[in-house]
């Protein structure tokens, strides 16, 4: 890990400011909609917005940076995520706030498409696991102090919007400025969803829900924590906890992922994720309760990302890795797509408690795939599958790509050792 760090400080202290500008946005303009007056659904297509533009740019980011280069893209995509984050408070309109946040959207997934790319030049066979874990540790980190810092302004205010803006433009200057080389970017011919659901049924219906769960967790916990009556530093721990618990629970999850079957792991996540939802229905507004169901949902959440993509792995062909990324992003994205403007109407039926039923729902629904699943075919032995690699949840295709080599990588140990 020192290896890591010292090869890959710059980024990862880039990626840190990075990742706390974008939490910190999100987060604050949940509660900036709600003081402007927008309504439930109006947040909610904001909050959509940023996943459509993502999805969006992990198609077309790729194509760009193969004609102009990374260090263009990068500047460029940190210049429009700036000036967007500036305008939010300025022009208080939802479809303006829309468009503002697709390009966001767009430019992040740019923004990580790059940085992955120079993550995966930089490490090695023996380091990419290592490298793969220092980059997730460090999103979620970023993604926590950027709860705590929302609670130092007044969300009615320009300060909260201007703290996002001056870190974006500072964290590409340790990027920028370091001495890495720039990395290959090479054109990978994705898999079509329809072969890819015959290889691994549960792994694209996963994605799916996945994507859904995390962006409502990510773009409406700050409109229920409103709507629940919290107040700003209560909503700021509430969002926390899901990142800690996230945190926390991705490795002893992925120490257990290579050592059973991929498929109960998956269900008994989806179970408890489902579970911790019910909980927070069921507690109200009462902030401990609140507190650790956040952790529980979020804590299974990332964990059942990463699964979805190692359980994917066991069924397909190596040379077929990187072009499965593709698909599993492309469905992910959907689902994202999808999470919020359905957790928006869904609040709007109910109240608060729809973001929770939603959350129950689409956990719930994954965990009866899984069963069903787990008769339809057999589980691959454990002595011949890959190891499970930390990796967040709307990761750009790079850091999937990055993940599958990891996972490759332990097949490679695992036959040596049995060779020996």
């Amino acid at each position: 890990m020192i290896k890591v760090l010292g090869s890959s400080w710059a980024l990862l202290l880039g990626v840190l400011l990075l990742m706390i500008g974008n939490g910190l946005q999100g987060t604050l303009l949940g509660l900036r909609g709600e003081i402007e007056g927008f309504s439930t659904f109006e947040i909610s297509l904001v909050m959509s917005g940023y996943f459509l533009g993502f999805l969006g740019g992990s198609r077309l980011a790729p194509e760009m940076i193969r004609r102009v280069g990374h260090v263009r893209v990068f500047a460029a995509l940190a210049s429009f995520i700036s000036a967007a984050l500036i305008l939010f408070p300025v022009v208080a309109d939802p479809w303006v706030w829309i468009g503002l946040r697709i390009i966001v959207g767009f430019c992040f997934s740019g923004v990580y498409v790059t940085s992955e790319s120079w993550l995966n030049n930089s490490a090695s066979n023996e380091t990419r696991g290592q490298a793969l874990s220092a980059y997730m540790i460090v999103q979620m980190l970023g993604l926590v102090a950027a709860q705590a810092i929302l609670t130092l302004g007044d969300p009615s205010g320009f300060v909260l919007f201007i703290i996002p803006s001056v870190l974006v433009s500072i964290a590409f200057a340790p990027i920028l400025l370091s001495a890495q080389p720039m990395p290959a970017f090479g054109r990978t011919q994705p898999l079509s969803i329809a072969r890819l659901y015959r290889i691994s049924p549960l792994g694209c219906v996963g994605m799916f829900l996945v994507g859904g769960i995390y962006s409502a967790l990510l773009g409406m916990a700050s409109v229920y924590g409103v709507k629940a009556g919290l107040s700003v530093p209560e909503i700021s721990t509430f969002i926390g906890a899901m990142f800690v618990g996230g945190l926390l629970l991705q490795y002893p999850i992925g120490w257990l992922s290579d050592r059973m079957d991929r498929r109960h792991l998956i269900f008994g996540a989806a179970v408890i994720g489902a579970l911790g939802a019910l909980a927070g229905l069921a507690m109200g507004g009462v902030l401990p309760a609140l507190v650790v169901a956040s952790a529980v949902i979020g804590g299974m959440t990332n964990p059942l990302y990463a699964l979805l993509i190692a359980h994917t792995n066991d069924f397909i062909e190596h040379e077929d890795m990187a072009a499965a990324s593709g698909g599993l992003i492309f469905l992910n994205g959907m689902g994202a797509v999808a999470g919020p403007l359905i957790t928006g109407w869904i609040m709007g039926q109910l109240g608060p408690g729809g973001f929770f039923v939603f959350i129950a729902a689409l956990m719930g629904a994954l965990a009866a795939y899984a069963a069903w699943r787990m008769t339809r075919r057999p589980a691959p032995d454990t002595d011949h599958t890959g190891a499970y690699a930390h990796v967040m949840a709307a990761s750009s295709p790079v850091a999937v790509e990055l993940a599958q080599e990891v996972f490759q990588d332990g097949l490679d140990e695992a036959a040596e050792e049995r060779n020996h």
